[in-house]
């Protein structure tokens, strides 16, 4: 990500595409009280710069209720850190990942239509050189 300072327009542009990744120009103008050729010109820089790294929707939960979700826990050895999320970042099921301290390196969210997707997943992961142990939570409720 380029270097940019970001003012309290960018933050508030980009928590109303949090709301609505599908918000036309006009909206986000008439939201945020400015002109379209400002909010254009912001998330034109937003995006170039790396800010914003695409657009998602989401899905309401009773369309998503069947879906298998999960945090996997990873420890891995040595100073092999970057290289095995370079691995982790090409199974598109992780949809994130995130370093952490204590026990576990890295906490991997996981997201897959079926159980069996979700088994080979799995399979993927601890195959990856450099990781030296695992622990995953099936997400059953959220609230």
């Amino acid at each position: 990500m380029r270097r940019y300072i970001y003012d309290s327009l960018d933050s508030e542009l980009i928590s109303e595409l949090r709301g609505d990744g599908r918000a036309t120009i006009s909206h986000l103008a008439e939201r945020l009280k400015v002109s379209r050729a400002t909010i254009q010109n912001r998330l034109d820089r937003l995006i170039s710069n790396g800010a914003i790294l695409g657009f998602t929707i989401r899905v309401h939960e009773t369309l998503d209720q069947e879906t298998v979700k999960a945090l996997m826990m990873i420890e891995i050895s040595g100073h092999s850190t970057s290289k095995v999320i370079r691995k982790l970042r090409g199974i598109p099921e992780l949809v994130k990942l995130h370093t952490t301290n204590g026990a576990w390196d890295l906490i991997a969210e996981i997201n897959t239509p079926t159980l069996s997707e979700f088994d080979e997943v799995l399979r993927q992961v601890r195959e990856v050189e450099g990781i030296l142990n695992s622990e995953t939570s099936v997400l059953l409720s959220s609230f």
